[in-house]
Parts: C-alpha cells; structure tokens; sequence
C-alpha cells in the first residue's frame, strides 16, 4: 500500500484568512453548507459576475487563485450575505481579508488608489467625507440636488439642531498624528504612486 504525501497544506488559504487579524473569532468558514444564501441576496451577485458562495467554495478548496479573481472587487462589504447565513459564515469578511492579500502581494494597489482621495481627506479635516475631486462626478451620479445640498449643508445642519462638523484644529492635528504614527501616511503614498 502506497502512502499518499500531500506536497502543501490543503487548508492553507482558509488557516491564513482565519489567523488574519480582521478575522472575527467567531468566524463560520469551515461550517460553510454552500448553501448559496449568500449569493441569493448578494446586491454585487445580482448585478456582476461576483458569487459569495463559489469564493467560499474556492476558499475552502486552497483554490489561491481566489486571490487574483477580479469578481472579488465587485463585494459592496454590506454584510447582508452574513445576516442570512445559517452556518454564522461572513463571505464579506472573508472577502476583505483575500482583497488585503492581493494588496500585499502588490497586486491589488491599482485597484484602491481611485479611493485614495477619501484618505487625504480624512488627514486634512480629520473626518471622513467626499472629497472635492468627486464633486463633479456626484453631481453627475445624484443630480443638480447635490450641488444644492453640499452649498446649504450648514443651514441644514442648523436647522436639525446638529453641531458643527468642521473639528478644531488641535483635533485634525491629533488626527494627523496617529495616522501619520500608524503608518496610514506611508500606505496612502504607496497607494498613491499606483495611479499614476
């Protein structure tokens, strides 16, 4: 009788999206029925070539190429494939963690470096918000509306009773620090010479 070697670990894949550190610990791969919930109320399944349940699937078969897949860009992150699934399984999760692989490898800066304005947003007003290089493109995409709502933002929020959302300098300057102390000035570089 002749023993079978297996050459590599055939949980590979899903040993490393479980150790990863955005991995819930609770995360239900390995009880994964392939029951197709997920793709059933999958907004990105229903509009692209996208499906949760076949990149589970490759996930659990050490399918690596999973990682290069272009269909997994098309996950809107909405959670709503873990809200269904019987098995406490999280495909978005799952989805973001092979996403950082393929932008650790290098593969995958490309693909977020449209994004990167939203990052130099956040160091200049210590706040996440469209950025004004999107303006025209928003107004395209939402209508005349949003060029109306973005001028008469401070009256609106007056008139709910909300604060001011413009943080005092000494804030943005914090801000500034911890993403600078982090790391997240150096990454938004990288990323950024990936658009050009």
């Amino acid at each position: 009788m002749k023993t079978i070697k297996l050459k590599k670990d055939p949980l590979k894949l899903v040993k490393d999206v479980l150790n990863d550190l955005k991995a819930s610990p609770d995360l239900g791969i390995y009880k994964c029925v392939q029951c197709g919930m997920c793709t059933s109320v999958c907004p990105g399944a229903s509009q692209t070539e996208y499906d949760p349940r076949d990149m589970i699937r490759r996930v659990l078969e050490n399918d690596e190429t999973v990682i290069d897949d272009e269909t997994i860009w098309n996950c809107f992150s909405c959670y709503t494939c873990n809200s269904v699934c019987p098995s406490g399984n999280n495909a978005s999760e799952v989805n973001q963690i092979l996403r950082q692989m393929r932008i650790d490898n290098g593969n995958g800066l490309k693909k977020i470096a449209t994004f990167s304005p939203y990052g130099d947003s956040i160091i200049k007003t210590g706040v996440g918000s469209i950025p004004n290089e999107y303006f025209e493109t928003m107004i395209n995409d939402v209508g005349h509306d949003y060029m109306i709502m973005k001028l008469n933002i401070e009256s609106m929020r007056t008139d709910l009773g909300l604060v001011d959302y413009i943080l005092p300098k000494e804030s943005v300057n914090e801000i500034e620090s911890i993403l600078d102390n982090s790391g997240f000035k150096n990454r938004l570089k990288k990323v950024k010479r990936c658009k050009k």
